[in-house]
């Protein structure tokens, strides 16, 4: 690979223009986890009349079953591009075996902790030597999910991240047939013989997921799971002892990941800054947005974008929502 970076090899995949935009797309091979296949795609989007002047970096992650076109449509539409035009210097990051990022050797068996372990922490390192900058993180269901377990497992730094959003990201709903351990055996052994799931069979997003990722899972919501990596790192405890500043975003419409859930892991992080916000009807919005809907969809584009650049630029909320995202509890010790 020729490399652009004094850390690990990257290579420049391609360098385009989309319209008013600039898309550079870099591969990232840092060597750092067991399995060294492993190779990341990062997407780098900003103004193309803009050349060098780079504005702040925001970092993307999207969540499952999903890639950056989550973030960034063929078209140019959605969040990453409306950032880019407001002059943010986004970067979207695809996990191992994603999108643009090639499968690994190991592909089958990989989970959220490689990708907190291993992968963000190199992304972070690579987005930090490219602007001389500390990111803010934005991400998205199971995308929030790593940016939590990275920061609760303190493999991100905390001078990595000058903010973190995290929308539709929970890890306390109950699922209470896995809470008895012959159903929990039973699931694991009914997955023995699986790679991967689909979803598009499943008709819940473009990209596959490994397996290792539904074990882990399991192993998170069983009778005594806990949100990390087993005994040895406990990752809800460690949020706890996270003092950077954090945005949770829940949905009255989300069937997935409920709102209380996403207060409730935001609740869990020690960070004097905290905000909950809640997309729905009675708190003023036009809608009761949905999982998906809360970043991709027209109403999320006229009134979510914004409050999310709002909290990029201020790190809070305009003062109409600020008394109602400030009424965060104290940090509970119970998952």
């Amino acid at each position: 690979m020729q490399s652009s970076s004094e850390l690990f090899p990257v290579a420049l995949m391609s360098a385009e223009f989309r319209g008013d935009l600039s898309e550079d797309v870099y591969r990232l091979k840092p060597s750092n986890s067991p399995d060294f296949s492993v190779e990341l795609a990062l997407t780098r989007l900003g103004m193309a009349n803009h050349g060098e002047d780079r504005g702040v970096p925001v970092i993307l992650i999207p969540g499952s079953f999903s890639n950056r076109r989550f973030w960034y449509s063929p078209k140019c539409i959605g969040l990453g591009p409306y950032l880019a035009r407001a002059g943010f210097d986004v970067w979207i990051a695809e996990m191992r075996g994603h999108g643009l990022s090639p499968r690994n050797l190991d592909y089958r068996n990989n989970t959220v902790a490689d990708y907190a372990r291993y992968d963000l922490p190199a992304i972070a390192a690579f987005v930090r030597e490219q602007t001389g900058q500390a990111p803010h993180w934005i991400g998205h269901s199971l995308g929030g999910i790593t940016l939590a377990g990275a920061l609760g497992g303190h493999y991100l730094r905390e001078d990595d991240v000058a903010s973190v959003a995290l929308f539709g990201s929970q890890i306390s709903r109950v699922y209470w047939p896995l809470k008895v351990p012959p159903v929990e055996w039973g699931a694991r052994l009914l997955l023995k013989g699986v790679s991967v799931i689909s979803g598009s069979r499943l008709k819940r997003g473009p990209e596959d997921e490994p397996i290792g990722l539904i074990r882990e899972s399991l192993r998170w919501h069983g009778l005594f799971g806990r949100f990390g990596e087993g005994k040895k790192n406990d990752w809800w405890k460690g949020l706890a002892e996270v003092n950077v500043p954090v945005l949770a975003v829940g949905a009255d419409g989300d069937l997935q990941d409920p709102a209380w859930g996403c207060r409730k892991l935001l609740e869990q992080f020690g960070s004097e800054r905290r905000r909950f916000l809640c997309l729905g009807k009675k708190q003023g919005f036009s809608d009761d947005f949905g999982h998906v809907e809360m970043l991709v969809s027209k109403p999320a584009q006229e009134e979510v974008w914004p409050l999310t650049e709002h909290w990029l630029r201020h790190l809070s909320l305009p003062a109409a929502l600020e008394p109602a995202a400030q009424t965060v509890p104290d940090v509970s010790s119970a998952q």
